[in-house]
């Protein structure tokens, strides 16, 4: 198996290392942004669903009642998402 000796050689499993790492922090990108683009959607499907009624006040006050549940669940995917950048 003298044709594969490449392995043993330091160079080449630094940039095989090299490479694994930048895959890896791809996937930790690609994560990311999907944990950010499900907050995002989340919250918009949220609000889309409310029957908002009344004066624009009391709209208002529909509308802060949702997101006082749903927006600390989008922070925690954000959250999340950036920690997995770390």
């Amino acid at each position: 198996m003298e044709g594969f000796g490449f392995f043993n050689d330091p160079d080449f499993q630094r940039r095989m290392q090299e490479m694994a790492e930048q895959l890896q922090s791809s996937q930790s990108i690609a994560w990311a942004d999907n944990a950010i683009k499900l907050a995002v959607d989340m919250t918009v499907a949220s609000i889309n669903r409310i029957n908002v009624q009344g004066t624009p006040e009391q709209q208002a006050h529909q509308i802060r009642a949702v997101m006082a549940v749903v927006f600390p669940e989008a922070v925690t995917l954000v959250r999340e998402a950036r920690q997995g950048l770390s």
